[in-house]
């Protein structure tokens, strides 16, 4: 039996009646009956075996998408209308249907073959006249306590009785009882009692009715009283949540009170490395100042904006993306309006990250030399410090190494664990994590590897202490970087899959690509070459994806590598071309010994040519490469060139000429003998004796 019931009312007591004679006249084995109530409805009839009782929640907002998709026949809306409409309907299925039917049928949106597109800017959905209608109604039959429901929205979603209380002029006896009202209304939910309760509109399209409601001039007189009562006597509020306060102080149409509190919550999410909702709230700040008159005070206040704002765009963003070039662009306009200031060396520093990143080295190297020049007219010492550090990095790249290293260890030297652990925040990452990190590299580079792993293990450390995330990142990306170029496999594969965690986690893309490619090498050594060799295309074209050109040479010429491995020579030649013009073009020297090197390697591979010919074009490779890793001082690279060229002359009997120039390479280390490059000379020699 099929029995459908409507507009029943179970405070009615002619319901419960009518159940009891359907019950009494139906068999109950051949009946299901379906009946739904709110929660907060006790039914009379106790538990039974054969009730069973299931409680309906809110759609999860994958739900809600999901019966939007149905909505739509299955073609997707732009994600900032779909967002809209899951955050305002809250999960509540009618609210679903309605506002997407609404959205639909507005002209916000075109049908295209296989999605709906904006015709326009996105203003915020109004809720769906039938809807408002019916929450102005009800608020309408509550008009004498409706100015409370019309503060607590102004408040928010969820709010307090202690901040309600301090916010309203009504005597507590009449605000109680007004709230108790509301909650009978099922306005309102109550956790607690007074003066601990808390309270929730039960739906924010009741909120928002409710907040509409107000004249706007009213509503910003309670925005203002809002945030005047947040900022005198909440100070758990002023420091937990100073957002808070800047919400109330910008909806009351104070943009000049409300700039600060903005910037001291974009401060606090960068120091949580929430740098996402750094940015949003910086921008908001950044937003309204431009509502202000031109002057010079607030001139200087955007310049301090935009440096803050810089650090959670580069970790956010990378280095290379735009938007981390306009920040640092538009501070560097605001420095020469309020005259050369030392900010100006935190914005050169910004601006050589993106064009270091970029591959413009020479502007990297001439912004990095500009910054100290200012940093010692200064005579400051943090200044002096990072731009020692914003010049070595440059130098590393083009292939002066021990130039490098000098600024590095300068930097160093000048680090004072307390006194600049605010850099972490300014600079986007602690100078006593970069500065070590980078310098294991340079030490890495000029021979030194034991020295090199140290100093990167000491970084990590350090940023694990200190808990910085973009810290960890650079610290964790220089500890697999020379764990690559000791070539221990397992050491990076374990290193790189920590920091893609991490990245992963944090929504870090650049470090992401990075470490894909580092894996992706990894896998290769380890006998995944197919595996490898797609981990580090996909790797390499994020990486580019978001502009970034350093490095780009070093990573093709591991592609290269790979793909000889793979039994694929000819494409690794490709590769490698590619490589050295970037290295040309970029000034981006450090790898070019070793990409000549394994074009050497490469051209042994290749076949349709005499083995005298091959021979003769590798050899003039590892010459090549040895020479200018002896002009580099690189002693690493040197070394696995000289093994290369030690290979090729003892294929040709010629283990004398192998035997005395290897010697002499390997004879200059005092450390890293148990590194695969030194094993590998040792074994070669003993062959050679």
């Amino acid at each position: 039996m099929y029995c459908a019931v409507e507009d029943l009312h179970w405070a009615d007591p002619s319901t419960l009646e009518f159940l009891e004679v359907l019950l009494a006249q139906v068999p109950t084995a051949c009946m299901l009956l379906l009946l739904t109530f709110r929660d907060d409805f006790q039914p009379p009839w106790g538990g039974r075996s054969y009730l069973y009782p299931l409680t309906l929640s809110r759609l999860a907002p994958s739900q809600s998408t999901a019966m939007i998709g149905g909505l739509t026949s299955g073609k997707p809306l732009p994600t900032e209308v779909l967002q809209q409409i899951v955050d305002k309907t809250d999960g509540v299925p009618l609210f679903v249907e309605e506002l997407t039917k609404m959205v639909l049928e507005s002209g916000l949106l075109r049908e295209g073959e296989e999605c709906y597109e904006l015709t326009g800017p996105l203003p915020p959905l109004a809720i769906p006249a039938t809807l408002h209608g019916s929450l102005m109604a009800r608020l309408d039959r509550l008009a004498p306590i409706r100015e409370v429901a019309q503060l607590g929205a102004t408040l928010g979603r969820e709010f307090s009785y202690e901040l309600l209380q301090a916010s309203s002029a009504l005597d507590e006896p009449t605000l109680q009882h007004a709230l108790a009202r509301l909650v009978e209304a099922e306005v309102l939910y109550q956790r607690g009692l007074p003066p601990q309760a808390q309270y929730l509109f039960k739906h924010a399209l009741i909120q928002d009715a409710a907040y509409q409601s107000l004249l706007k001039s009213r509503r910003q007189q309670y925005h203002q009283q809002i945030a005047s009562i947040l900022e005198t006597r909440f100070a758990e509020v002023r420091e937990t949540q100073p957002e808070l306060i800047a919400h109330h102080y910008a909806e009351a149409g104070l943009a000049g009170h409300a700039i600060p509190w903005w910037q001291k919550a974009g401060q606090r999410s960068i120091g949580r490395s929430a740098n996402l909702e750094a940015i949003a709230h910086l921008s908001k700040a950044l937003e309204l100042l431009a509502t202000l008159p031109g002057t010079r005070e607030r001139a200087e206040q955007e310049l301090s904006l935009q440096i803050t704002l810089g650090g959670p765009m580069i970790a956010a963003k990378g280095h290379s993306s735009p938007e981390v070039e306009r920040v640092y662009a538009r501070a560097r306009d605001l420095c020469g309006r309020v005259g050369e200031t030392p900010q100006l060396c935190p914005v050169l520093n910004g601006l050589r990250l993106f064009y270091v990143a970029r591959g413009d080295l020479q502007t990297g190297r001439e912004l990095g030399e500009r910054c100290l020049a200012i940093a010692q007219r200064a005579r400051d010492p943090a200044l002096v410090l990072e731009a020692h550090q914003s010049l070595g990095v440059p130098l590393f790249f083009m292939g002066e190494f021990a130039l490098a290293q000098e600024h590095l260890e300068q930097s160093i030297l000048l680090y004072d664990p307390e006194e600049h652990r605010s850099h972490a925040f300014r600079y986007g990452r602690d100078p006593g994590v970069a500065g070590p990190g980078y310098l294991g590299w340079a030490l890495w580079f000029l021979g030194y590897p034991e020295q090199a792993l140290r100093r990167a293990s000491e970084a990590l450390a350090l940023a694990r202490e200190i808990a910085h995330t973009p810290s960890i990142a650079i610290a964790l990306n220089c500890l697999t970087f020379l764990h690559q170029h000791c070539r221990d496999a397992s050491a990076t594969q374990q290193s790189a899959d920590e920091m893609i965690a991490l990245a992963t986690e944090q929504g870090l893309p650049l470090w992401l690509a990075l470490e894909t490619i580092l894996h992706g090498w990894a896998l290769v050594e380890l006998g995944q070459s197919d595996e490898g060799i797609a981990q580090m295309r996909r790797g390499l074209a994020g990486y580019q994806a978001i502009g970034s050109e350093l490095n780009v040479p070093y990573f093709l010429g591991l592609l290269a590598e790979a793909k000889g491995k793979a039994k694929r020579a000819d494409e690794g030649l490709v590769l490698l071309a590619e490589a050295l013009s970037m290295v040309d073009k970029n000034r981006e020297c450090a790898w070019e010994a070793e990409l000549y090197r394994l074009k050497g390697m490469l051209t042994l591979q290749v076949g349709g040519r005499s083995p005298a010919v091959k021979f003769d074009e590798a050899e003039e490779c590892f010459r090549h490469a040895l020479a200018i890793a002896s002009r580099q001082q690189a002693k690493s690279w040197e070394l696995r060139s000289a093994i290369s060229l030690a290979q090729l002359w003892r294929q040709q009997d010629r283990q004398q000429d192998a035997q005395q120039k290897l010697a002499e390479t390997y004879g200059w280390f005092t450390e890293g003998f148990g590194t695969k490059d030194l094993r590998e000379a040792r074994t070669l020699l003993q062959a050679l004796r």
